[in-house]
């Protein structure tokens, strides 16, 4: 019968009996002769504690003990009588703490277990409410307003809201030695701090980091509070035995600046998506239903748009209008410059042969301009040979006549001796000009 109930997870034996099942069949009798008469209980061993208030939430109010126990379970016990007003079963046994609320009225105990789990636990439930499934293990717990932060053993810090979900984590340079939490009312400042095995302490608002407390040695413990008449006092133990103590300056200033690597503040910030109206909702039914309509007619106009677009890149071509030349022959390419805010423009014009081996020779440049509105220095240019990769610049001064803030397009037109179409043709917008100088 003992073996069968060691079996079950679901009932613990206590020492003598576990005891009992490891003798020997001829040593089972003399033992269950000694301690017959003895009463059988079950003792365990503390492993975290906390407090609760009973039924106001002063700072000086009375509180409950909370204690969690090896043997999974939870205790609140009772602050003057020390007997247990409430118990609650886990599935593991838990490390660490963080209780609040009142007992009288309504408080939540957040536990972390060694099975790498946290679990939850409210006013008149016994056994827990939700659960957080953690990667590793929990080195440290803190809660910060309604989110709690958990650390853990693969060098990370994770943010949980109340009912499990993951909000935010943080990898840390170090393993966690300890945790603790920092709240400063006088400042309205809550943050969380983080001991590593680098003797670093590291402040953290939110998932931001905002600053960082260099100690001697690793340290081991935390503690931030009131000390004496400082409000804001910070108590460190060290892992070799020393004692630090750091007060906070009364004019000191947080600032919401970020230290840590990564990507900037405002990429974390949720965007005001709006609601789904009525309007919206009719037209995601419609385009449902009519899905395959859509797409064909969204088929149809692409392809007519990809057919005007390759019939008029092709009369550019067949006029010589485009930029640069499609005859195989003599392949150029050409842009222009218009520096100068008026009456007088300097107007340069680039010209490249872009052939692999073949110059260009007996080129021209000529110009088609207004001649009521405009005037060239040079309106006629006999090109040298162009050989291939180089750029020529062409340089030209165009004056303008009119003082109405009208602007013209000048044509330009690159030829060859003997043939009677332009290789290429540029159109160049020419900008308004300013009022003319009268000396």
């Amino acid at each position: 019968m003992l073996e069968s109930l060691r079996d079950k997870s679901e009932v613990a034996l206590s020492v003598k009996s576990l005891r009992y099942l490891l003798l020997d069949p001829n040593e089972m009798e003399g033992y269950v002769s000694l301690y017959k008469m003895q009463p059988i209980k079950r003792q365990t061993i503390i492993t975290c504690m906390a407090t609760l208030k009973k039924n106001m939430a002063d700072e000086d109010a009375v509180c409950c003990l909370v204690i969690g126990t090896e043997s999974g379970d939870m205790y609140i016990l009772d602050p003057e009588a020390f007997t247990v007003q409430a118990k609650m079963a886990l599935p593991s046994v838990p490390v660490y703490l963080d209780v609040t609320g009142q007992y009288d009225v309504e408080f939540r105990i957040t536990v972390a277990c060694r099975n790498g789990n946290i679990y939850i636990l409210r006013r008149e439930s016994r056994r827990p409410r939700y659960c957080v499934e953690l990667g590793s293990q929990p080195v440290g717990l803190v809660r910060v307003n309604k989110n709690m932060v958990v650390g853990c053993a693969q060098d990370t810090l994770h943010c949980y809201t109340q009912k499990g979900k993951k909000l935010w984590t943080v990898f840390l340079p170090a393993a966690i030695t300890t945790m603790a939490g920092m709240d400063h009312a006088a400042k309205g400042f809550q943050a969380v701090m983080v001991a590593m095995a680098n003797s670093q302490v590291h402040v953290y608002r939110d998932k931001h980091l905002v600053n960082i407390i260099l100690a001697q040695d690793v340290v081991t413990s935390l503690c931030f509070g009131r000390y004496g008449r400082e409000d804001g006092t910070l108590i460190m133990t060290t892992k070799g035995g020393g004692l630090l103590i750091k007060i906070l300056k009364r004019t000191a200033v947080f600032e919401e600046k970020d230290m840590s690597p990564g990507p900037p503040l405002a990429q974390s910030i949720r965007l005001n998506i709006p609601k789904k109206t009525k309007l919206y909702v009719d037209q995601t039914l419609r385009e449902r239903e009519s899905a395959v309509a859509m797409h064909r007619t969204f088929q149809t106009d692409l392809y007519r748009l990809r057919l005007m677009a390759t019939r008029a890149y092709a009369r550019v071509l067949e006029a010589n209008l485009a930029p640069f030349s499609s005859s195989l022959s003599e392949p150029l390419k050409m842009n222009a410059v218009v520096q100068g805010i008026g009456p007088c423009f300097k107007l340069t014009l680039n010209l490249q042969n872009t052939s692999a081996n073949q110059p260009s020779i007996n080129l021209l440049i000529s110009f088609m301009y207004d001649e009521n509105l405009y005037s060239m220095e040079r309106g006629f240019f006999k090109l040298p040979m162009l050989v291939p990769g180089l750029n020529y610049p062409i340089q030209t001064v165009v004056d303008c006549r009119s003082d109405k803030g009208v602007a013209d397009t000048i044509k330009v037109f690159v030829l060859q001796v003997g043939r009677s179409s332009p290789l290429l043709t540029a159109h160049i917008n020419m900008p308004v000009s300013e009022g003319l100088v009268v000396a």
